[in-house]
């Protein structure tokens, strides 16, 4: 793709912003990678060549524009074509898909358990439950680290969800239990912007 401005962390911005919508710098730099004033500068770039725009008024964020998302699909689609990864990434997606709804009634299970007889709001007030679902949350994640693997061995920008899965699971193992289900940070929602990003990566549409 030509005409887009700044490095190369320019096109890995844009494209976090497509898997992950409107975003604030200091969630930007988390999935990236990147320092905030970095992502900062970048993002004023962008926006100077009409690709992201940005919403003050008590939400500081950026999202893209038209002509960003079409950047960005540009660009992609070229990344995938000139390096071949399409077989690699679409037989990972697979198995992703294979996972998915495990990881979906793993978020339903931490969000509400069975009291008797009732599902009830988790207010995690029953470790040993708590701990049920923290186990069942590790044995999936154990899986999924291959299919990471196997992607970011196909296109090298996907290796940041395993870090970023692994810092959720991580950190709600530590008691900062908001990191499995709740929140931009969470194994949930980063999960959810992986697979936005292999939808988006391969051209299914959702």
């Amino acid at each position: 793709m030509t005409g887009l401005p700044g490095t190369g962390v320019g096109p890995l911005l844009l494209h976090a912003l497509r898997c992950g919508g409107w975003a604030g710098v200091a969630r930007l730099a988390v999935a990236g990678g990147l320092d905030e004033s970095t992502v900062e500068s970048e993002l004023i770039d962008l926006a100077v060549a009409g690709l992201v725009t940005y919403m003050s008024d008590g939400f500081n964020v950026w999202g893209l524009t038209d002509a960003g998302r079409a950047a960005n699909a540009e660009r992609i689609t070229a990344e995938l074509e000139s390096t071949g990864a399409r077989p690699a990434v679409s037989a990972a997606f697979e198995r992703f898909l294979v996972l998915n709804p495990e990881l979906l009634d793993l978020c339903a299970a931490w969000q509400l358990r069975p009291v008797d007889g009732v599902m009830t709001a988790n207010d995690h007030a029953d470790p040993s439950y708590d701990a049920r679902v923290l186990g069942r949350f590790a044995d999936l994640d154990r899986r999924a680290t291959v299919v990471c693997a196997e992607l970011s061995a196909a296109l090298p920008r996907f290796g940041r969800y395993r870090v970023r899965l692994s810092e959720a699971l991580d950190r709600a193992g530590s008691g900062e239990l908001e990191y499995l289900t709740d929140g931009t940070a969470s194994y949930h929602a980063v999960w959810a912007e992986l697979h936005e990003d292999l939808l988006a990566t391969l051209g299914i549409p959702r």
